[in-house]
């Protein structure tokens, strides 16, 4: 697929999930946060571009089994938070760019979506211990809500760093150390079965009906219906994702936003999460990681 057709749909991805209104407990068009804005976002899925047109090329260039440690997915998305922080000075995406990062890579070198989702296991089964450290550089770069904070190979730890490179822990070992508690890192390491399997398939076939808007908030209320929200769990705990889970089905089983009974429920529910500080960021990040693939599947393959 073409690398710089890779890219846009990369940004098209991360504009429009941020642009879902409303979406519960997150930024969208018509809400911010105290320390981040809408326009932050948008900027942020603007400037990722060319990072990931860059590992669309490179992962085209190296797409034998051989060949895949090349590719260097942890520098690139060292590389895509930094021209973020170079814009933004933010933590608005970190997330995104690691599931769009090897999403991009993968698209360089599949025909079809069997195979994209096949390559992204091969890909980041193949990252090495320089990947994982250059991982480490981004999380600390972008401040990132507790993601690796953990007993072993803590992100913080200097320790760590060094074990990493002394026992060649790679990167794709690392995520699956977190993946018992972090849906990104369970996405990564098990080839993005909620992206694929519940987002993916819940963004077409709304869109097709209801449009770009309603797909996306109806795509992210579906995936925080199934997979409580692990940001929410860092911070709050588990019951309280699960008690969130809930409620989006709740808003769920009344249409969600297909419908104005469905739509009532879910802007009570925003202003229930934004009131008490609920913010279902890696079901965000999820969501633009389904949409990405399902505009790959129309434009691309």
């Amino acid at each position: 697929m073409d690398s710089e057709l890779i890219g846009k749909i990369a940004q098209i991805a991360s504009v429009l999930e941020v642009s879902g209104h409303p979406k519960p407990g997150n930024v969208h068009r018509t809400q911010d946060f105290d320390d981040m804005v809408f326009e932050d976002f948008l900027i942020s899925g603007v400037v990722i571009g060319s990072l990931m047109k860059k590992a669309a090329e490179i992962g085209n260039r190296y797409q034998n089994d051989d060949s895949l440690h090349k590719i260097k997915l942890g520098k690139i998305i060292k590389e895509a938070v930094i021209e973020t922080d170079r814009w933004i000075g933010n933590n608005t995406n970190l997330g995104i760019v690691l599931l769009l990062t090897p999403l991009s890579a993968s698209a360089g070198m599949s025909n079809d979506l069997n195979d994209l989702r096949k390559n992204v296991g091969r890909i980041m089964e193949a990252t090495t211990s320089q990947d994982a450290i250059n991982l480490y550089d981004a999380i600390n770069l972008a401040d990132a809500g507790g993601m690796g904070e953990q007993e072993e190979l803590d992100v913080a730890d200097a320790e760590a760093r060094d074990k990493i490179i002394d026992e060649d822990i790679s990167m794709y070992k690392v995520l699956q150390m977190s993946s018992k508690w972090d849906l990104l890192s369970y996405e990564l390491t098990n080839r993005m079965p909620v992206t694929f399997g519940i987002g993916f398939p819940t963004f077409r076939t709304t869109k097709m009906e209801y449009g770009i808007n309603k797909a996306t908030v109806q795509t992210f209320l579906t995936i925080l219906s199934k997979k409580p929200d692990t940001l929410i769990s860092r911070k709050y705990g588990d019951d309280m994702a699960k008690l969130v889970s809930a409620d989006a089905d709740s808003v769920l089983q009344s249409g969600g936003i297909l419908n104005p009974q469905g739509e009532l429920l879910l802007r009570e529910l925003d202003k229930q999460l934004m009131r008490n500080k609920l913010n279902p960021g890696t079901t965000a990040d999820i969501t633009a990681a389904s949409i990405m693939v399902a505009y790959l599947d129309e434009f691309g393959f």
